[in-house]
């Protein structure tokens, strides 16, 4: 090795060696746990920065300066050493890779293909952190959280254009993606689809005034469509038993005698593409998920006619449900006219329209509220709610067959997309003040799926591959992980049932 490396190696002991004394020495003796514990970690980052850049130094020392020879027959002389930034979780570093150059040829650096390098200077390691952190909080507060951390200043804008870089890729992963076995599956595949605003800045900028007037906004919303499909067990239950459920008070424990069946293999994704373009994507991973283990389809939706018409169109061997908890918003609509919100009959009353829609005698409801609206009595904002709630069932009376769905063990209630366009888009796309561009929220939202379907670490090793692909025209390798390869370490002084003893740090393995 040269005095570079050996430089390196001796400031590495000697930090050891200042980390040995840090917990042991004069000053340890009367430090509070958190004092060791925050300087621990400071001097742990730059010891492996330290570590990190003898890595590049022997890997650069290793490479061969002779002429190489290219897959097309050309060979092309070493040039120079030239240098580019490293920016890890540990800091900025250095990597020097010889440079094999002929004009007019070609242009080669083998180590960035041996060590696999992408396009800019971030490590993958610490771009997976940030973008992490980017999908489940604003930019800024991500950034500042590893500034706090690590030290490390990372901008918005960065972290903005790594989202942007990695979100092109999720699509592909899921394309690629083998469905789940059937061994993992239930007997009921469900879909679901519903809309969600996200604030978009406005397309062509206009002089803002100096205040807005009356309902005036910066911005304007665009329909984020997100789908989910998973299957879930049977759980066949009457309607007097859902009933019963939804109007306990206080509430029914979540866990009965029959433990509630729960969606297996939840696949979740948004997009401001439009509708045809989501119901696309959907009816790719449906098809994946068909098999002889799937015994009914249904699809849960609300009462949006532009959105249960595209389902009917495109999934016509699905079941379509009407979300029961949408028709139950406007039976307790109709009860907050007829009796005001605070009025004890209000509740007897809606247990017991609920029970004749789930039992199928929606018919008979509407043909009730039809009657009651032209009561003398009734006042006329009575009227106009009668009227609404039911149009609303007459039209999606061929979706409210409530007691066929509940004898087959169904989900009536589209809870997951509810909660997907909660906490999948709103909770972060909506935050006070947020406006987006249409191809940022896209992105977020690509790389926001991989980490709510549990596929963030799947979906970056296949990046990564596809990305070394790409730059260098080979398959990258792929090491065994590293939690398997210390697992299959030698066992040495720090394992427990071995005795301690000392080792001297001419005897720790550096490099290979």
């Amino acid at each position: 090795m040269t005095s570079n490396s050996q430089e390196i190696i001796q400031d590495v002991r000697a930090q050891v060696e200042q980390l040995v004394d840090f917990v042991t020495g004069e000053s340890a003796r009367t430090a509070t746990a958190d004092q060791i514990e925050r300087g621990l970690f400071k001097l742990l980052l730059a010891l492996g920065a330290k570590l990190l850049q003898l890595f590049f130094v022997v890997r650069s020392q290793a490479c061969s300066r002779q002429p190489l020879r290219t897959t097309a027959g050309h060979v092309l002389p070493y040039h120079r050493d030239t240098s580019r930034d490293y920016f890890s979780i540990f800091g900025k570093l250095s990597l020097a890779r010889p440079y094999f150059y002929k004009q007019g040829v070609d242009t080669q650096i083998p180590l960035d293909a041996a060590l696999s390098l992408g396009e800019d200077c971030y490590s993958d390691l610490l771009r997976e952190i940030a973008e992490y952190l980017g999908v489940y909080n604003v930019y800024g507060k991500g950034t500042d959280i590893l500034e706090r951390l690590l030290g490390l200043k990372l901008s918005t804008r960065a972290l903005q254009q790594t989202i942007a870089a990695d979100a092109a890729v999720v699509e592909a992963y899921y394309a690629q993606k083998p469905p789940p076995a059937p061994a993992t599956e239930a007997e009921i595949l469900v879909l679901q689809a519903d809309g969600k605003g996200i604030p978009l800045v406005l397309d062509a900028p206009t002089e803002s005034p100096v205040r807005l007037g009356k309902g005036e906004k910066r911005g304007h919303k665009k329909e984020a469509v997100v789908t989910t499909v998973y299957t879930i067990a049977a759980a066949p239950r009457t309607p007097e038993a859902v009933v019963a459920s939804y109007f306990a008070n206080p509430p029914a424990p979540p866990m009965s005698a029959t433990p509630r069946s729960r969606p297996q293999n939840k696949h979740i994704w948004a997009t401001l593409d439009g509708k045809e373009t989501a119901l696309v994507r959907l009816a790719h991973q449906v098809l994946q998920r068909q098999g002889a283990h799937i015994c009914h389809h249904v699809a849960l939706c609300d009462g949006c006619e532009a959105l249960q018409s595209r389902l009917a169109a495109r999934f016509p061997d699905f079941s379509l449900v009407l979300d029961f908890i949408h028709a139950s918003e406007y039976l307790w609509d109709v009860a907050n006219s007829l009796f005001g919100e605070t009025a004890p009959a209000r509740l007897d009353w809606m247990s017991q329209q609920t029970l004749r829609v789930l039992s199928g005698h929606t018919a008979q409801v509407i043909a009730d509220f039809r009657q009651l609206a032209q009561a003398r009595k009734t006042t006329a904002t009575q009227r106009v709610q009668l009227h609404k709630s039911a149009n609303y069932f007459e039209r999606n009376l061929p979706y409210m067959d409530y007691p066929t769905y509940l004898s087959h063990g169904w989900p009536i209630a589209s809870g997951v997309i509810e909660g997907a366009c909660r906490h999948f888009v709103k909770d972060r796309c909506e935050l006070s003040g947020m406006r987006w561009t249409q191809p940022g929220a896209e992105n977020l939202l690509r790389l926001r799926a991989a980490a709510e379907n549990e596929d963030w670490d799947a979906y970056h090793a296949y990046r990564k591959q596809q990305r070394h692909q790409r730059l260098y025209s080979s398959a990258s390798a792929q090491p065994e992980p590293i939690e398997l390869q210390a697992i299959s370490l030698p066992p040495t002084a720090l394992d427990s049932g071995v005795s301690t003893r000392k080792m001297s740090y001419d005897q720790l393995p550096l490099v290979a």
